[in-house]
C-alpha cells in the first residue's frame, strides 16, 4: 500500500503556485545570477581598478623616477622608450626593462631608509 501510494506521489504532477511553483519558473535561476554579480563585484571590479592603476603608472614613467621591477630589484629610470625603459640597477650598469614588468613606481627624489648608506 505504501509502495503505491509513493508512486503516485511521484508521479503525481507538482502543484501550481506558492513557493515551489515559483522556484520551478525563472526563480531558479535567481541564486546564480546572485553569485555572478557577487562574484562581479568583489573580483572583477577590483582588479579591473587596479590593472588601470598600474598601466597608468607605468604610461606615465619618466626619466629620474625610481622603479620596483617584478623581480624585485630597484633601479632609476634613464631612459624611456615606447615599450622599454633603461633602468640603472648600479653605478654604470644599465638594463633595458620592457614597461609592464614595472612593478611600482615610486616618486623622484623618495628618501632612502635609515639603515642604507646614501652613496
Amino acid at each position: 500500500m505504501f509502495a503505491s501510494h509513493a508512486l503516485v506521489m511521484a508521479l503525481a504532477p507538482a502543484p501550481s503556485g506558492g513557493i515551489g511553483g515559483f522556484l520551478a519558473g525563472p526563480g531558479q535561476f535567481l541564486p546564480l545570477v546572485a553569485i555572478l554579480v557577487l562574484f562581479y563585484v568583489m573580483i572583477w571590479m577590483p582588479q579591473q581598478r587596479r590593472a588601470k592603476e598600474h598601466a597608468a603608472k607605468v604610461s606615465g614613467v619618466k626619466r629620474g623616477d625610481t622603479v620596483v621591477m617584478s623581480s624585485g630589484m630597484i633601479g632609476k629610470v634613464v631612459r624611456v622608450e615606447e615599450a622599454e625603459v633603461g633602468v640603472e640597477i648600479a653605478q654604470n650598469v644599465t638594463v633595458k626593462v620592457v614597461k609592464s614588468m614595472i612593478a611600482d613606481v615610486r616618486a623622484r627624489g623618495e628618501p632612502a631608509p635609515a639603515n642604507d648608506p646614501k652613496s
